[in-house]
C-alpha cells in the first residue's frame, strides 16, 4: 500500500546533497544573454525624460529595450480587467517599477548597467497608506463589497454588552529561498521554450504568447521544481518570463533573468496589509449576538489577485464561529506601493485574525477564559452525513468496485450569477455568512482533545500563578482554531489534467498540471499512481510540469494541488489498469472485477503474474499503455457579487496551543511551547503533512511577530534584505513542538479521503500572537489592543498602554 505511508520527499536526497537542479543550476546554452530591469526611483509621477546612452554603452551590454521596443502586448497582469505594464510607458506607480530592460553578456554586467539610466520625473505625492487611499477614494471597485446576513445593527443594539476595536495587520514578504528566475530558449519557426520558477506555467505560456504575438501552441513552458513559492510565484514571475522571451526573440539567443534578493523584494508584491475595524454585541456568556466587520485591504498599484484575496478574507471572517447576524464590508484600496499578491492563505489569514481578535477582546471584557468564549460561539458539531459523503474507498481495491465511480459524473456547477442558496441537509445545520451549510464541523471534539493532551487548563492556572509572582517576565497562553475553505473561489479553476505512460518493463512515467515547490506534491501523486497499479512507488517517475504534456492547467495554489492532480492521475491510471484487467479477464474467461493489483503482482484467479509480465503481454496484444486523466471538483458554485453559494468543496480544521514569555522592560519574547492538532483527513503521507504543518505554523507566527515591512514617506521599501527583514530562524521555533494529526477520513469524496494541508496550518500561528496579547494583559487592567506584527517595540508599547 503506497498511500498513507510516511515516505520522504521524492527529492529529499537531492535537496540535502545539493544535486537538485533549480532554474539557476540548469546549464545555460552557449551565448546565453542575461537581463536586468532599470527601476524607478520615485513612487508616483511621470517620466519627463529618459537618457539610456550610458546604459547602452556600459561593458557587456548588447541591447536596451523600452516599452516602445516590445513586439506586441506590454501586459503581465493575471487579471484580464487590468492592464499591468511590464515596462512603464510614462506613468510611475511605485518605487521599483521597471522602466527599461538591459540585455547583457553576464548577470552582473546587466545589473550594473541598469543603474546607469538617467531618468527625470514629474513627481507627485504618493498615496501610501490605507487612510490616504480612503481620503483619495482610490479603489479597485466602486465602493465597498458587502456580505450581510440578518440585522447586525439591531442585534448589537439589543445585546447585553457591546465591544468595538480595530487591528492593524501588516503584510509579509514571501522570502522563498530560490528567487524569481526564468530562461527563454528561441526555437525554429518563431516558437519559444520557457523554463521558469512559477506556480502557474499556463499563465506564463499565455502571457509570453501575448507578448510575442503568437498562438499559445508556439510557447512551451516547463517547471521542474521551485525553491519555495508560498503564492509569490503565482503571478509575479510573469514579468521575468515575458522579458526573457521578448529579448530572446529580438537577439535570436537564449536569455536568462533572475532577481537578486534586494531587487526581488523591491519589485515583487507582498501579502496584503489589512486594517479590520469591528463592533460586536454579546451576552454575559460571550455569545455573539451581532457583529459588523469593516476590512480595509491595501492592494498596491495593480489589481493582480487582490479581488479574490479580499473576497477570501471576507469568506473567513467567521472562522470557526456561527455568526447569526453579521455584516462584512470590504474596501479594496489602491496605493503607490508594490502590487500586493497571493500569499499562503490568500486573504484567509487576515479574515481569521480579525474574528480571533474579537474573541480575545470579548473574553477580556467579560473576564472569561478565551477558550470558553470560543467554544460558546463554535458552529454546532454535525453528526449526520454531509452532502459529499459516499462510501469510503479502500486503499487497495479491486478493479471497478462500487465505490470506484467516476468523480466527474457529479459535475460542477459553474454558474457565476444567479446561484441559489444551498439547502442544508438537515434543519439543524448552521450556515456561514455567505449561506454555505457547515456540515462537517469537528472542532468541538478536536478542541477537547487538544486541551486535554496539551494540559491547557493546568497550564493556564500555572501561568496565572507565575505572573502573580514575577514582575518582569510575564507568560501567556492561547488556544486558537482554524476552519479553512478548500477550493478556488473562481469555480472554473477547480480542474486538473494528467498524462500517464506505462512502459513494458513495468515502470511508470507521470505528468500532471501541478508544480513542485518543496511541499511534496510530486511524492503524494506518485503514491496515488503506485497504489492504483499495486506497485511500489519507486516504479513511478514524475517529470517536470510541462504545458506541452498537460495543457490549460490551473495554478498550484488554494491548497488544491493534491486534491485536483491526485484525482486526475487516479483517473488516468484507472483507465490503463482497466484495460489491463479487461485484457486479462478475456484471456482467463473471468470478469475484470476479479483481477487484483497488489504488491507488484496481478492476481488472475489462481494465477499470479508480475506487473511487468502483464504489461509486456498487453503490449504484445496491442493494448494501449498510455492515458490522460481529468478531474473537476463537484458541487461548488459561487456568486461573489451577491456573496452567496458553496465556494468550497469542504473545510479543513486545526487548533493550536501556544505558550510564550515576554520581557516587560524590552518587549523581547520567546515561544516556549506549541501543541498542534490538525485535520489532514486520511493523510496521503503523514510525514509530509506534519512537515507542512510545522512549517506553516512557524511562517504564520513569523508573519505576526518578527516580519515587519517598512516604507518611508517617499514610498521606498526600507526592509528589502535579510539584514532588515526578519523571518523566523531555527532558534525562533518553540523549544517544545508537538504536532499530531486528527485521524479521520474526509467526509467529502477527495483523493483517498485526504484533506488539503498547504494553507490551513499557516493560521495556527495566530495562537502565538494571541498568547503574546495574553502575556501583555497580565501587566495591567487595560486591553492590549496589540497590532501585528507584534514586534518587541509594539509589545513594549502595549505593556505601557495596559498599565495606564
Amino acid at each position: 500500500m503506497s498511500v498513507t505511508r510516511p515516505l520522504p520527499h521524492d527529492a529529499a536526497r537531492l535537496h540535502v546533497t545539493g544535486e537538485a537542479r533549480y532554474l539557476d543550476d540548469i546549464p545555460t546554452p552557449r551565448g546565453c544573454l542575461h537581463l536586468a530591469f532599470g527601476l524607478s526611483t520615485i513612487a508616483a509621477g511621470r517620466i519627463a525624460s529618459m537618457d539610456l546612452a550610458a546604459v547602452a554603452g556600459a561593458p557587456g551590454v548588447v541591447a536596451v529595450l523600452t516599452a516602445e521596443d516590445l513586439p506586441a502586448e506590454n501586459d503581465v497582469s493575471p487579471a484580464p480587467a487590468f492592464h499591468e505594464e511590464m515596462l512603464s510607458t510614462g506613468d510611475i506607480q511605485y518605487l521599483g517599477q521597471p522602466l527599461f530592460l538591459v540585455v547583457a553578456t553576464s548577470h552582473l554586467a546587466a545589473r550594473k548597467a541598469a543603474r546607469l539610466g538617467r531618468v527625470t520625473y514629474e513627481e507627485r505625492t504618493p498615496i501610501l497608506t490605507i487612510d490616504e487611499a480612503l481620503a483619495a477614494d482610490w479603489r479597485f471597485e466602486e465602493g465597498p463589497r458587502i456580505y450581510e446576513r440578518g440585522d447586525p445593527e439591531a442585534a448589537i443594539a439589543e445585546a447585553d454588552r457591546a465591544i468595538e476595536g480595530s487591528i492593524e495587520i501588516g503584510g509579509q514578504e514571501h522570502f522563498y529561498l530560490e528567487g524569481q528566475a526564468a530562461l527563454a530558449l528561441p526555437q525554429e519557426g518563431g516558437d519559444m521554450v520557457v523554463q521558469c520558477s512559477s506556480q502557474h506555467p499556463t499563465e506564463i505560456q499565455h502571457k509570453v504568447a501575448e507578448a510575442l504575438g503568437v498562438p499559445m501552441h508556439g510557447v512551451r513552458v516547463e517547471v521542474r521544481r521551485m525553491g519555495g513559492a508560498f503564492g509569490g510565484k503565482e503571478s509575479q514571475g510573469n514579468a521575468l518570463a515575458v522579458a526573457c522571451a521578448v529579448a530572446a526573440r529580438a537577439a535570436g539567443q537564449p536569455c536568462k533573468m533572475r532577481y537578486d534578493r534586494d531587487d526581488d523584494m523591491v519589485i515583487t508584491g507582498k501579502r496584503h496589509d489589512f486594517r479590520i475595524d469591528y463592533r460586536a454585541g454579546v451576552d454575559a456568556e460571550g455569545h455573539i449576538q451581532g457583529i459588523a466587520f469593516e476590512q480595509f485591504c491595501r492592494c498596491g498599484w495593480a489589481l493582480d489577485l487582490s479581488l479574490p484575496v479580499a473576497d477570501r478574507a471576507m469568506l473567513h471572517a467567521d472562522n470557526a464561529y456561527h455568526l447569526p447576524d453579521v455584516r462584512i464590508t470590504s474596501h479594496r484600496l489602491r496605493t503607490n506601493t508594490q502590487s500586493a499578491t497571493a500569499f499562503r492563505g490568500f486573504g484567509g489569514p487576515q479574515g481569521v485574525l480579525g474574528i480571533e481578535r474579537v474573541m480575545d477582546h470579548i473574553a477580556h471584557t467579560l473576564g472569561l477564559d478565551p477558550l470558553e468564549v470560543r467554544r460558546a460561539n463554535y458552529y454546532a458539531e454535525t453528526r449526520g452525513d454531509p452532502v459529499h459523503a459516499s462510501p469510503q474507498n479502500t486503499v487497495q481495491e479491486r478493479v471497478h468496485t462500487a465505490a470506484d465511480e467516476d468523480p466527474n459524473s457529479r459535475g460542477a456547477v459553474e454558474a457565476i450569477e444567479g446561484v441559489a442558496t444551498p439547502t442544508p441537509s438537515s434543519p439543524d445545520v448552521q450556515t456561514t455568512p455567505y449561506h454555505m451549510p457547515v456540515e462537517d464541523f469537528i472542532l468541538n471534539a478536536m478542541t477537547d482533545r487538544l486541551a486535554e493532551t496539551s494540559g491547557y487548563d493546568a497550564r493556564r492556572t500555572a501561568i496565572r500563578d507565575w505572573n502573580a509572582a514575577n514582575a518582569i517576565l510575564k507568560k501567556g497562553i492561547a488556544l486558537t482554531p482554524v476552519k479553512f475553505g478548500i477550493s478556488f473561489t473562481l469555480t472554473h479553476l477547480n480542474q486538473a489534467g494528467a498524462l500517464v505512460h506505462v512502459y513494458t518493463d513495468g515502470s511508470i512515467h507521470l505528468n500532471h498540471g501541478g508544480t513542485e515547490m518543496g511541499q511534496g506534491l510530486f511524492q503524494k501523486v506518485a503514491q496515488v499512481a503506485a497504489d492504483r497499479f499495486g506497485v511500489d512507488v519507486s516504479r513511478v517517475k514524475i517529470t517536470a510540469t510541462d504545458t506541452g504534456k498537460v495543457p490549460n492547467t490551473s495554478a498550484t495554489a488554494a491548497s488544491s494541488g493534491s486534491d485536483l492532480n491526485g484525482m486526475a492521475v487516479k483517473a488516468a491510471c484507472d483507465e490503463i489498469r482497466d484495460r489491463l484487467a479487461t485484457f486479462l479477464a478475456e484471456r482467463s474467461q473471468t470478469t475484470p472485477d476479479k483481477i487484483v493489483f497488489a504488491d507488484g503482482m496481478v492476481t488472475v484467479g489462481g494465477e499470479r503474474l508480475t506487473f511487468e509480465e502483464v504489461v509486456t503481454q498487453a503490449y504484445i496484444a496491442r493494448i494501449s499503455l498510455s492515458a490522460t486523466g481529468y478531474y473537476k471538483t463537484p458541487d461548488i458554485s459561487w456568486d461573489r457579487i451577491k456573496g452567496r453559494g458553496r465556494p468550497f468543496f469542504y473545510f479543513a480544521y486545526g487548533a493550536a496551543v501556544t505558550e510564550v514569555v515576554i520581557d516587560t522592560l524590552t518587549g523581547e519574547n520567546r515561544i516556549l511551547r506549541t501543541d498542534i492538532l490538525h485535520d489532514a483527513g486520511a493523510s496521503l503521507n503523514p510525514a509530509l503533512d506534519i512537515g507542512q504543518i510545522e512549517g506553516g505554523y512557524v511562517q504564520g507566527a513569523g508573519w505576526l511577530t518578527t516580519e515587519e515591512l517598512v516604507w518611508n514617506d517617499k514610498g521606498r521599501l526600507m526592509t528589502h534584505a535579510p539584514s532588515t527583514y526578519k523571518i523566523p530562524a531555527c532558534s525562533d521555533r518553540p523549544d517544545i513542538f508537538n504536532v499530531d494529526l486528527w485521524d479521520a477520513p474526509n467526509p467529502s469524496e477527495t483523493i483517498y479521503r485526504s484533506k488539503a494541508v498547504g494553507e490551513p496550518p499557516f493560521m495556527l500561528g495566530i495562537s502565538a500572537f494571541l498568547a503574546l496579547s495574553d502575556a501583555v494583559a497580565a501587566c495591567g487592567p487595560g486591553y492590549p489592543s496589540l497590532d501585528a506584527p507584534a514586534t518587541p517595540e509594539r509589545i513594549l508599547a502595549a505593556v505601557e498602554r495596559v498599565c495606564g
